[in-house]
């Protein structure tokens, strides 16, 4: 079997990885072995940070919910979820705050109805 020297994979590899580091500062986005470590801490970040976004989305949800259920009569956004569940409207937080900011009558008046 013939000897295969690695030239071109190497070159390929090496291309990919300063590629991705591209716009890194200093060394992070010129040098392989710097560029490679810059990467998986960017990946690490990464991937914690999507996870971190739906915790911060829901929490933006909830301050929402919470300005516009008090101006609809209720004492507080738990009074309001406690109402929901007790009339069994699976409605959530995302499509509740969406409402309650595009169309705050129409909120105002599922609100009055829950209320009731």
């Amino acid at each position: 079997m013939p000897r295969v020297k690695g030239g071109t994979t190497s070159l390929k590899r090496r291309k990919s990885v300063l590629s991705r580091a591209k716009g890194y500062r200093h060394s992070r986005g010129t040098k392989e072995r710097h560029a490679k470590e810059a990467l998986v801490h960017a990946g690490k970040s990464a991937f914690n940070d999507r996870r971190e976004k739906k915790n911060v989305f829901r929490q933006l949800w909830i301050v929402r919910l919470n300005a516009a259920v008090r101006e609809n009569g209720f004492r507080s956004y738990s009074a309001f979820i406690d109402a929901l569940k007790k009339k069994d409207i699976t409605l959530d937080r995302k499509v509740l705050s969406t409402l309650a900011k595009d169309n705050p009558e129409a909120f105002a008046r599922f609100a009055k109805k829950l209320a009731a």
